[in-house]
């Protein structure tokens, strides 16, 4: 059997390392003749080629065997430019399988070159739903799990999701959570980071006298990225206020800025506001290990991101999620979790920040999040051999 993967984000990259880890161990004992041929496609998709190969350096990610260096771009840039280099790749190479992660514009590319191309579909982290058609990632689920052959789900829900469009069983394995396979493995490398020398090294110079960074007395961890919170000026002055005022209150904050919330901080003119904010500590966008370091510490995390999210639920980290839906429900207080959807409404905000300062740090571990998700992706697939 030959497979190839297709990664396009950072996303990706952390649900891509333990598959390729699990193909090498089921080949290191597999029988003569049974090995699966294994070899990596990276479209290139991604603002930061620098962090990009931290990533993939970190998480020992063997180097893509084919990068197609898309780059950045809009939505339909990316998926046209996409489709039309991994074709060549595809019939090329011809693999038995292709196999697609998570909900970025390479997933949805992706999927369409492989069914033009008669080859056979798997998707990992099938079945997750916002019911949100303006998400852009709604639409690459939805185009990804209705065109895949094999649907590996994280959960219970998004099995159900899937039942419920139509989708037959026998297609669908419950495999449990690829990503937080590699939150366990890599929990012990990240444990030995310190958070102090975290912030030293990745501070923010915004030209504005700071005092020094004490986060002893507990800090907040905030990310923003997605266009619904940081594109509209009326929305991201409701989170800069909420952030500057009621958290930095009561919290330190420290604040790894995506380049596209930077951006429109300095365009809607709310940079200087959060830069001067005395408790409130911006960095560059971090690795891996310094993100899950400065997460396995914090009191609360303030984000829209939803990889957060499940790390928070098996961190047991109280998660303020600043949007209206979630595609990964299982991780909210009503399932089990420790997340909070708030929007980015002024009340909502405060209401749930008040709701979870008063909550404990209670670790979580919904169904098959155990750290085997990609052996059994793998047992599943050399079945099919």
């Amino acid at each position: 059997m030959k497979i190839c993967s297709v990664v396009g984000a950072r996303p990706n990259f952390i649900k891509i390392a333990p598959f390729c880890r699990a193909l090498r161990k089921y080949n290191e004992t597999a029988p003569a003749g049974g090995a699966i041929g294994h070899w990596l496609v990276h479209t290139g998709q991604h603002y930061d080629d620098r962090m990009s190969q931290a990533f993939f350096h970190e998480l020992g990610i063997p180097q893509a065997d084919v990068n197609l260096g898309i780059g950045s771009g809009s939505h339909a840039e990316q998926v046209g430019k996409t489709m039309i280099a991994f074709e060549k790749v595809v019939r090329e190479t011809r693999p038995d399988w292709i196999v697609v992660v998570g909900d970025v514009n390479a997933t949805c590319a992706c999927s369409i070159v492989a069914k033009k191309e008669h080859v056979q579909l798997a998707h990992i982290e099938a079945g997750l739903r916002s019911f949100d058609l303006d998400m852009p990632e709604e639409i690459n689920r939805l185009v990804t799990d209705r065109l895949s052959d094999l649907l590996f789900v994280p959960d219970r829900i998004s099995e159900g999701n899937l039942l419920r469009e139509g989708v037959p069983a026998g297609k669908i394995r419950f495999v449990g959570n690829i990503m937080i396979d590699t939150l366990r493995e890599q929990m012990p490398a990240a444990g030995r980071r310190n958070v102090d020398e975290i912030v030293a090294a990745n501070r923010i110079d915004a030209g504005i006298a700071r005092g020094p960074w004490n986060g002893r007395e507990g800090f907040a961890l905030v990310t923003l990225h997605r266009p619904s919170n940081v594109d509209d000026a009326a929305g991201l002055r409701r989170i800069a206020d909420f952030i500057c005022g009621e958290l930095a209150s009561d919290l330190a904050v420290l604040w790894p800025i995506h380049p596209r919330a930077k951006l429109q901080l300095e365009t809607h003119g709310l940079w200087r506001q959060v830069a001067e904010c005395g408790r409130v500590f911006l960095l560059r966008p971090l690795g891996y290990h310094d993100l899950l370091k400065i997460n396995m510490e914090a009191r609360l995390v303030v984000t829209d991101s939803g990889g957060l999210q499940e790390e928070c639920c098996v961190l047991g980290t109280p998660c303020l999620t600043l949007r209206p839906n979630t595609e990964r429900p299982v991780t909210l207080l009503e399932h089990g979790g420790v997340s909070l959807l708030v929007g980015n409404d002024p009340v909502r905000m405060r209401e749930g920040y008040r709701r979870l300062s008063a909550m404990a740090r209670t670790p979580m571990q919904p169904e098959l999040w155990d750290g085997h998700a990609a052996e059994r992706i793998v047992r599943h697939m050399a079945a099919l051999a």
